[in-house]
Formats: C-alpha cells, sequence, structure tokens
C-alpha cells in the first residue's frame, strides 16, 4: 500500500475477512492456489506484483537450496523494506521514457527474494555480504553481456550465467562493476547508439530500435540524462569534427 485508505479489508479461503485502515507501507502476500478476497471503503493506491510458482521456486532453489518453500497467506502488515521496492517500482513506471526493463526486473526479483526471507516457511537468513564476483567470473558476464546487451535481458539470466543466486548476484555485480547490472548494460546500448549516429546516417528511430530502446523519444530522453546531449547535438558534433 502507498497510501492510507480506511476500511479495507482482506480474508483468506473461508476464513472471516479483517477490516483495517492501512497505513503505508502495509503488504499483503497471497500465495498461488489460494483463494482470497478484499474490498474497500475509500479510494486505495498500491502496487501489485506478481511471481509465478515457477519463479518463487526458482528464487527458492537459488536462496535456500530448497524448492519446497512455501509462501504463508499474510493479512495487512506493516513493512518498510516492501514500501521501499514498491516507491522504486512506481517511480520507474511512472517515467516509462526513461525506464529499464532490467532495473524493474532486478526490483521485482529483489521484492520475491524479500517474501521469500520473510514470508515464507523457510527460516531468514543473514544478510548477504557485499562481497565481490571473482576475476573468472567477471570476465563471463561482461563478455555475456557485451554480446548479448542489445536484446531483453533479465536478473535470474545473468545470474546463472555467474552460477549465483538472484540476490547475491546484484550485490557481487555492483561491488564488481562500480554500478548495478542494469546501468552497465544501459551504458552499452547508449555507447553502440553514439557509434550509428556518429558513423552512419539512418534516422534517429532505427538507430533507437537497433541499440535496443523502445523509441526515438526513450533514446532521446536517455542520451540527455545520460550524456547530456541529444541524438541529433551529438550526430552534428561528430560531423563538425570530420
Amino acid at each position: 500500500m502507498l497510501a492510507p485508505s480506511q476500511g479495507v479489508s482482506l480474508g483468506f479461503e473461508d476464513e472471516r475477512s479483517r477490516k483495517v485502515d492501512v497505513t503505508p507501507g502495509m503488504v499483503a502476500v497471497g500465495p498461488a492456489n489460494v483463494e482470497w478476497k478484499t474490498s474497500w471503503d475509500a479510494v486505495t493506491e498500491s502496487i501489485i506484483v506478481g511471481h509465478s510458482a515457477e519463479s518463487i521456486t526458482e528464487l527458492a532453489g537459488h536462496e535456500f537450496d530448497r524448492s519446497d518453500v512455501e509462501l504463508r497467506p499474510t493479512h495487512l502488515t506493516l513493512d518498510k523494506a516492501a514500501l521501499h521496492f514498491a516507491k522504486m517500482i512506481k517511480a520507474e513506471l511512472d517515467r516509462p521514457e526513461l525506464s529499464s526493463e532490467l532495473y524493474l526486473d532486478s526490483l521485482i526479483t529483489l521484492l520475491g527474494i524479500h517474501v521469500l526471507r520473510n514470508y515464507s516457511n523457510a527460516s531468514k537468513t543473514a544478510k548477504l555480504a557485499k562481497v565481490c564476483l571473482t576475476p573468472a567470473v567477471a570476465n563471463r558476464v561482461r563478455d555475456y553481456l557485451h554480446e548479448h546487451f542489445l536484446r531483453k535481458l533479465t536478473t535470474a539470466e545473468l545470474a546463472a550465467v555467474c552460477g549465483l543466486s538472484p540476490g547475491h548476484f546484484t550485490q557481487a555485480f555492483s561491488k564488481t562493476f562500480g554500478c548495478p547490472p542494469y546501468r552497465y548494460v544501459l551504458e552499452r546500448r547508449l555507447d553502440f547508439a553514439e557509434k550509428l549516429l556518429s558513423e552512419t546516417t539512418m534516422p534517429v528511430a532505427e538507430v533507437a530500435f537497433l541499440s535496443g530502446f523502445s523509441s526515438q523519444s526513450h533514446l532521446s530522453n536517455l542520451m540527455r540524462t545520460s550524456r547530456n546531449k541529444t541524438p541529433s547535438q551529438l550526430r552534428e558534433g561528430s560531423r563538425q569534427q570530420r
């Protein structure tokens, strides 16, 4: 829940619904195959994140080395960490012209891990130490990213390349490369777009598509934000240099 609201009720299976006045940060967990019902008396604002049962099983295998982890049905309870993830997800969804699919995937994956650690039958684990990737693993994931940065990537896919859990991978990658995976991929795409703009006369919309961006405006906004210039300005600067 992102905002206060009165008279929100929630119930699982055949139990009687419980009605509460919610505050920002309250979270409810509804496991797959568990029926639940909810209603509200006033306007609500929330982020709803869905993980498939297969996704939860895969995350549990990485985090706990077991696949029989089950989520617990959880009524509205205050969770500041979940609120932090929800705010970041909302902020990314609110700015589609600057959004990153890999960043959103990372947030959703990390929220899934948080839910498993706190709302499942698996015991809580200690906070992961922020250790670097080994040189061999760092080289492997760097080569993989340089080969595949133009297509859609997921946190789980990159973690598998490194042989790590998604949660461990995200922290170790950031520690090793000085930025999170989504930012590393973004810089590679921008580098590629700059090369095409400088060395070809193809339309900016085509450059955006070939560089892995959703549209010309997506490329333009991200280039302006990250490189302090628009595609047109970059192309004109290259012409003047030549």
